[in-house]
C-alpha cells in the first residue's frame, strides 16, 4: 500500500498506512544506549521484519542472500510481517513497547515516524554516519528530513518513496477515441462512463474507476489527494501547535465529489467503501475489469509482469485535479531504522547500508518498480528502460503532499477514516462527517497540548 502526497508542506509528512491502537510513551528518551560503532569484524545475527507483496517478501529474500554473501560473518533472519500496513505498524509496536531487542531493523511507513520517534523506540543513525563518513547528500533530502532534524537527529533514511498515481488503460483510451488520459476530475468521469458503458456489453463486470475506499489508512491517502487537488487542506501548524481544517468547504466539496463517484456517477462499484485496498484494487484492473485505477507505483511491474492480461496496455499519469487547481498525490514510501533495544546495532547499520546502496536501490526500481530513496539511481538507464516513466514522473514524487507529522497521528487517521467512509457509505452527508471529524480532532489536538 501504497502507497504521494510536496513536502514543501513545513512540519508535515505523508502516508501511509495506520491501523488502529494509541501511541505510547510520547516523549521516551532519545539517548543512544550504545558506544560508537567499532571496526571490528562483523558477525552475528540479525532480525529484520518487513511485509508487503508476495513478490516484495521474495525479492527481500534475494537481498538478505546476497549481504550475506558479502558479510560471511553475519545471518539475517527475516521475519515477515502482514501484507496489512496497519497490522505491520501493530506488530512493530507490541515490539517495541515491550523493549524486545528484536526485530534489529525494520522498514517503518513515513506516516509512522513521527509517533516511533517520540517514543524513544529509534536508534539514532548519527554515530554510524559521521564514523562512515557516509553522504547524505544522495537522498531526496526533503524526504529525508521527515527523519532528521527531530530532536537534532536523523533517526531512519528512506528506502523509497511513494505517491499515488494514475493508471490507465491506453488500449481503451484509444478505442473510444481519447488521445490522451484525464488532466481534470471531470473529464475522468465523462471518460469513465464512456468506457464502461461500452465495455459492459461484452464484460457486465466492468468499472470505470477503481480506488482505495475501505475504512483503513489508505483511504486517509486518497481523501488527502481530492482534498489537495481542490485546494483544501487537512490542517496547518501555527507556533508549534497543529490546527486541523478539515470541514473547510473545499474538502467538504471533495468528499461528496468521491460519494458521487460511487453512488451517482456510479463509475467506482458499491464495494469501495467495504473491501477496496491497495490489491483487491490492483487485481480488479489488471484482470481487465476497470478503464482507470488509483494506485502506488508498485502496481506498474505487477501490471506488465508476464502473466498479466494487460500488460503493455497500461499508461501511467499523475492524478487528476479540480479546475483551478493542481494534481495531487500523497507522499507514501518506508522508511528503514534499527530497533533502539538491539544487541546487534552495528550489523543492523551495515544491513542498512546494503540495502541504500546503488547498486540496490537500482534493483529494487527495476524488479519491484519502487521509487529509490537515493536520487542518483534515477538517471540509471537501465532503471529508465525498467521503469520509463521515473523520468517524467519524478516531479511527482518530489512534490508529493505530506500527511501530518504529530506523535498522535494513528488517532487522527482513524478519526479521518471512520466519517470519510462513513460518508462513502451514505450513511451521513460529507458536511456532517467532517463537522464530526473537525470536532474530535480539536479534542485530540488538546489532550497533547
Amino acid at each position: 500500500m501504497r502507497k504521494g502526497f510536496a513536502v514543501l508542506v513545513i512540519g508535515v509528512v505523508v502516508m501511509a498506512i495506520v491501523a488502529s491502537g494509541c501511541i505510547g510513551g510520547g516523549g521516551g528518551s532519545q539517548t543512544s544506549t550504545s558506544p560508537t560503532p567499532t571496526s571490528t569484524k562483523l558477525q552475528g545475527k540479525i532480525v529484520f521484519a518487513v511485509g508487503g507483496a508476495p513478490n516484495e517478501i521474495e525479492y527481500w529474500k534475494t537481498v538478505i542472500s546476497t549481504f550475506e554473501k558479502e558479510h560471511p560473518g553475519v545471518t539475517v533472519q527475516l521475519e515477515r510481517q502482514s501484507t496489512d500496513t496497519g497490522q505491520r505498524r501493530l506488530e512493530l509496536v507490541n515490539a517495541l513497547r515491550a523493549k524486545s531487542s528484536t526485530p534489529d531493523v525494520f522498514l517503518m511507513d513515513v506516516a509512522w515516524l513521527g509517533q516511533f520517534i517520540a517514543s524513544g523506540w529509534l536508534q539514532p543513525l548519527d554515530p554510524y554516519v559521521q564514523k562512515d563518513h557516509y553522504d547524505l547528500s544522495v537522498f531526496f533530502q526533503s524526504v529525508l528530513n521527515l527523519a532528521d532534524k527531530q530532536n537534532g537527529k536523523l533517526w531512519a533514511l528512506p528506502v523509497y518513496i511513494d505517491a499515488g498515481l494514475l493508471y490507465y488503460r491506453k488500449d481503451l483510451l484509444k478505442k473510444y477515441g481519447y488521445s490522451k488520459p484525464p488532466e481534470t476530475w471531470e473529464q475522468l468521469v465523462q471518460m469513465a462512463q464512456k468506457i464502461q458503458q461500452g465495455e459492459r456489453k461484452s464484460n457486465p463486470n466492468f468499472w470505470g474507476f477503481v480506488w482505495q475506499g475501505k475504512q483503513y489508512e489508505g483511504l486517509v491517502c486518497d481523501f488527502v489527494e481530492y482534498v489537495y487537488s481542490n485546494g483544501g487542506e487537512l490542517g496547518y501548524f501555527k507556533n508549534g501547535k497543529w490546527v486541523p481544517t478539515l470541514n473547510k468547504p473545499a474538502n467538504v466539496q471533495a468528499l461528496q465529489f468521491m460519494v458521487d463517484l460511487i453512488h451517482k456517477y456510479k463509475i467506482s462499484p458499491p464495494s469501495t467503501y467495504t473491501d477496496m485496498t491497495e490489491e483487491p484494487v490492483r487485481i480488479m484492473f489488471q484482470q481487465g475489469n476497470a478503464a482507470f485505477e488509483r494506485n502506488w507505483p508498485y502496481a506498474w511491474a505487477l501490471h506488465n509482469a508476464n502473466n498479466s492480461p494487460v500488460r503493455g496496455k497500461v499508461g501511467i499519469a499523475p492524478l487528476p485535479h479540480f479546475p483551478g487547481h493542481k494534481s495531487a498525490a500523497t507522499l507514501g514510501g518506508w522508511h528503514i531504522g534499527i530497533n533502539r533495544y538491539s544487541k546487534h546495532k552495528e550489523l543492523a547499520w551495515a544491513f542498512i547500508k546494503f540495502v541504500e546502496s546503488y547498486q540496490e536501490q537500482k534493483n529494487f526500481a527495476i524488479h519491484l518498480g519502487w521509487n529509490p530513496g537515493r536520487t542518483d539511481v534515477y538517471n540509471d538507464p537501465d532503471v529508465l528502460k525498467a521503469a520509463p516513466y521515473l523520468k517524467s514522473l519524478r516531479a511527482v514524487f518530489e512534490n508529493a503532499v505530506p500527511r501530518p507529522v504529530v506523535p498522535y497521528y494513528p488517532q487522527l487517521s482513524q478519526i479521518i477514516q471512520k466519517y470519510v467512509n462513513a460518508a462513502l457509505a451514505g450513511d451521513m452527508s460529507p458536511q456532517e462527517a467532517l463537522n464530526k471529524a473537525q470536532s474530535e480532532a480539536e479534542a485530540l489536538v488538546k489532550q497533547y497540548s
